[in-house]
């Protein structure tokens, strides 16, 4: 059944997004700011300032106890057993064919098990997965109290050494647990920009006014889903239920990091005979990135055709990019025709516009690394 006004959510900021002058749509199920000032100078604050944005639809959920490794492990390709405390790791909850259903972004904190974020769309999916595949000894609770925010931006150091100096120590994919208005925060050093960022895990009850605080800053401001999807695009992130799905394997996705060689040396992957398949080359589409050189945007559903006509694929993700000043797009083409530098064609209105293959991401990331030693 398709969300009407009356079955919609909304988070602990949605009046003070209305206050703000947002405007708010329907999104995964909830009432979410799609805008405030406007997408291309949103877009554009992130990547030169910082922006602040309210993600609190997302689900966010605690696993522990002995079995919360062999819990992880049974239904991801990712080995969770080597993932240190203070850590973060990408990973992807599989069907039994190795179809995405999902990706999530799993932590270590220091003190016990993990902490998870999955996309809001998924979520009810996604924890009646976990608690029906639950190995002995473990816990399982989602956090239905808790609030999540973003910074992101290059001067999301600035601010979050003006309000909470110790996160700063994070690398990026780092995280740990942090006093913040005399709450318990937990914090990434993460995000969905392709920015230097952070996420903040933070009691629902008092969201609200760590949000004020954070837009007294004068580096900050409020961003929308938009400028979150433009972003995103050119930082290369695949969206769910757009670069991915049930009917894409992480192969197919190009998300093989998020896959660890131990797994597959185990060889006890979630449908891994089709992945093992496709990992020896059998594959029929790669997920490409594409530079449309002239015309119109190719937004999601646009053909992928080669120079003779022939339909290749399709567009998951498009738009134009603020920060490159021509259109991007990313979508699936068999792998023959996935190199670097190809020259083919996007169809939109039913005419052929010159597009080329480029490489991840369309704009550098400015994450902050831990330096190598």
């Amino acid at each position: 059944m398709p969300d009407t006004q009356d079955t919609l959510k909304f988070t602990p900021l949605y009046d003070r997004h209305v206050a703000l002058g947002a405007r708010v749509v329907p999104f995964a199920g909830y009432n979410m700011p799609v805008q405030y000032e406007g997408v291309l100078g949103e877009h554009k604050w992130t990547r030169e300032s910082c922006g602040l944005f309210d993600v609190s639809h997302m689900g966010q959920a605690r696993l522990t106890g002995a079995g919360a490794i062999a819990t992880l492990e049974a239904l991801t390709p990712t080995d969770f057993a080597v993932l240190n405390p203070g850590k973060q790791k990408y990973s992807l909850l599989l069907d039994d064919n190795s179809g995405i259903l999902d990706d999530w972004m799993v932590s270590r904190p220091e003190d016990d098990g993990f902490f998870l974020v999955v996309n809001a769309a998924c979520k009810d999916q996604d924890f009646a997965i976990i608690a029906g595949n639950l190995k002995p000894d473990t816990n399982f609770d989602v956090l239905a109290d808790r609030a999540l925010l973003a910074l992101q931006g290059p001067k999301a150091k600035d601010v979050m050494q003006a309000f909470c100096p110790a996160a700063c120590d994070l690398y990026f994919m780092e995280c740990g647990t942090f006093e913040l208005l005399g709450e318990t925060a937990f914090v990434s050093r993460s995000g969905y920009t392709g920015e230097d960022g952070f996420e903040i895990s933070f009691p629902a009850a008092r969201v609200g006014e760590l949000w004020d605080q954070l837009l007294t800053h004068p580096s900050v401001k409020p961003i929308g889903l938009g400028a979150r999807d433009s972003l995103r695009m050119e930082a290369g992130m695949p969206l769910y239920g757009h670069e991915m799905d049930a009917s894409y394997t992480l192969a197919e996705a190009n998300l093989g990091f998020a896959m660890s060689k131990s797994r597959v040396a185990r060889g006890d992957i979630k449908g891994f005979d089709r992945l093992k398949d496709q990992l020896d080359g059998k594959l029929d589409r790669v997920r490409v990135a594409l530079k449309i050189l002239s015309g119109p945007p190719a937004r999601e559903g646009a053909k992928i055709v080669a120079k003779d006509g022939g339909v290749l694929g399709v567009v998951t993700s498009g738009g134009p990019s603020p920060s490159l000043g021509y259109s991007i797009a990313m979508g699936y083409v068999p792998p023959a025709e996935a190199a670097i530098g190809t020259q083919l064609d996007v169809e939109v209105r039913g005419k052929p516009y010159p597009a080329e293959i480029v490489s991840l991401p369309f704009v550098a990331n400015g994450y902050h690394r831990k330096p190598k030693a």
